[in-house]
C-alpha cells in the first residue's frame, strides 16, 4: 500500500496528464469542452477515478462520456508512459456533480434574494408595534434613592 503523499501526487499527475493529453492528442468530434476537475486514486495505486464537467447541455455530456470512453486506452498508455510507475492504473470517468450543486445554490440564493426584497418592501413605512424602546433600562442610582425615600415615607 503506497502511502498518501504517493498517492496524491500520482494523481495530481494523472489530472495534468489526462488533461493534456485531451487537449493534444484526442481529436474526437464528439469531445466538447470538457475540463478535469479532480482525480482519486485507490491505495493500492491500481485504479484511478477521473471527474469531469462538460460545458453545454444532456447531450453534448452523452457525447463527450462516450468519446472519453473510447479514448480510455490512449490516456491510460500515456499516463503509464508519463508517470513511469510500475503498473498503470485503470482510468474511470465520472462525470463531476459540482456545478448542478453550485447551480442549485445560485438558485436557492437568488430565491433568498427576491424573498428579501419582498419583505423589505413589505416593510417600508411601517412601525414597530409596542413602544419605541421595548427594553427595560437599567435602573440608576436616582431611582433607587426615590424608591428609599418612598419606603421612609410609608
Amino acid at each position: 500500500m503506497a502511502n498518501s503523499t504517493r498517492t496524491a501526487k500520482l494523481a495530481d499527475r494523472i489530472k495534468v496528464v489526462v488533461a493534456e493529453t485531451l487537449k493534444t492528442k484526442i481529436k474526437d468530434p464528439r469531445l466538447g469542452f470538457v475540463t478535469i476537475t479532480d482525480t482519486r486514486i485507490t491505495g493500492d495505486l491500481r485504479e484511478a477515478t477521473v471527474f469531469y464537467t462538460v460545458f453545454g447541455d444532456e447531450e453534448e455530456r452523452a457525447a463527450s462520456a462516450a468519446a472519453l470512453e473510447s479514448a480510455k486506452g490512449i490516456l491510460r498508455s500515456e499516463v503509464g508512459r508519463q508517470t513511469g510507475v510500475k503498473f498503470t492504473p485503470t482510468l474511470a470517468f465520472i462525470l463531476d456533480a459540482i456545478p448542478e450543486g453550485a447551480r442549485q445554490i445560485d438558485d436557492l440564493l437568488a430565491r433568498a434574494a427576491a424573498e428579501d426584497a419582498r419583505v423589505r418592501e413589505i416593510a417600508e413605512g411601517k412601525t414597530f408595534a409596542g413602544e419605541a424602546d421595548p427594553y427595560k433600562a437599567p435602573r440608576s442610582l436616582e431611582d433607587e434613592d426615590d424608591e428609599a425615600d418612598d419606603e421612609d415615607e410609608r
